[in-house]
């Protein structure tokens, strides 16, 4: 399993008083200041780093598809996989508004992907099983997905020299797997675990329902390996795989929606000394987005009743993240303000 190391809090008593000494008043900038003791807590310094952004989209297929619980044909993966390769999606338009990168990760993608610069080929296989009828996955494949992510992770850190790495996916048919996730990894209720997803009118949501019922009472896993076996995604399980990566090269995480907050949950599930570096950008207005977050004791900074997914919640967070880092390390401290010292 990827270990963490868990945060060295020694010195956080010694970052807050850097905080609280700024030329502001004493707790005036609220969870920001929070966040910015935080940074230096991961970093292990008072001047933490939060320029280079990497939004890393994780893209999959889900078998369960076939039995209805998406308005949308898998089909659509593919296509809005070329939306974002070719720069034209909404996840883009947010990414150069705040000066971040985007690369999609091919987790399981039930199609072949041609080479292109921002596609990162990582297919374990042609989208899941259907986890009404077994497994979505098997034991290996859950293993296979998890190393991949944590190595695309490390290597965009510790290579490719990226600061803060940001988690979204895109993947028709995700929120059913996802629902199923977090009903056992929380737990939680089920019907409180089901959202309409990309969109349904009553019958399709009935439909959902009870196709996801079926599939939890197929199987009573509880652990967290044998949860991703049985109802997970691929570019969940990567996307959780790769929160790994990032909290083992010791950087921040930035957890988007709904999937991709059920996929930070069965990370700390797995390891729970992640928790520490996972920032949760925003509250999705999914039904069950509350219930993860809640499992995975997260207070997400924004509230803007979004649910898009493909990492657009996290790349909204971005700024929050260097502005966080910059009360650090770019304001006075009232004292040399008060001593002329600027």
């Amino acid at each position: 399993m990827i270990s963490v190391r868990p945060l060295d809090r020694s010195l956080e008593a010694t970052y807050r008083a850097l905080v609280d000494g700024k030329a502001k008043p004493l707790g005036s900038l609220g969870r920001i200041e929070d966040l910015a003791v935080r940074l230096a807590l991961i970093e292990g310094r008072p001047n933490p780093r939060c320029e280079r952004v990497l939004l890393l989209v994780f893209a999959g297929d889900h078998g369960l598809n076939e039995a209805g619980v998406s308005a949308f044909p898998s089909s659509v993966t593919t296509a809005m996989v070329a939306t974002l390769l070719a720069g034209r999606a909404s996840a883009n338009a947010f990414a150069r508004s705040v000066g971040a990168e985007v690369k999609v990760v091919d987790a399981g993608v039930a199609a072949d992907l041609a080479p292109h610069p921002l596609l990162i080929e990582a297919k374990v296989r042609k989208g899941s099983r259907n986890a009404e009828l077994g497994p979505a996955l098997t034991s290996g494949e859950v293993e296979l997905a998890l190393a991949r992510g944590a190595a695309i992770a490390r290597q965009a850190i510790e290579e490719q020299g990226f600061e803060v790495l940001a988690v979204g996916e895109m993947g028709i048919g995700n929120s059913a797997s996802a629902a199923l996730l977090l009903h056992r990894l929380a737990p939680a209720p089920l019907d409180d675990c089901i959202g309409a997803g990309a969109g349904h009118d009553a019958e399709g949501m009935a439909r959902k329902v009870a196709v996801l019922a079926r599939a939890a009472a197929r199987s009573a896993a509880v652990e967290p390996m044998d949860v991703l076996a049985q109802f997970g995604g691929l570019e969940i399980v990567m996307m959780a795989g790769a929160i790994l990566g990032a909290g083992a090269a010791g950087r921040p995480v930035i957890v988007d929606g709904f999937i991709a907050s059920t996929a930070a949950l069965a990370a700390i599930r797995l390891e729970p000394a992640v928790a520490d570096y996972c920032v949760f950008a925003h509250r999705s207005c999914e039904k069950g987005h509350a219930l993860a977050l809640a499992a995975a004791g997260a207070a997400p900074l924004l509230d803007l009743s979004m649910r898009l997914g493909e990492g657009t919640g996290a790349l909204l967070a971005a700024p929050l993240m260097r502005a966080a880092a910059a009360l650090l390390t770019d304001v006075a401290s009232l004292d040399d303000v008060l001593a002329g010292r600027l």
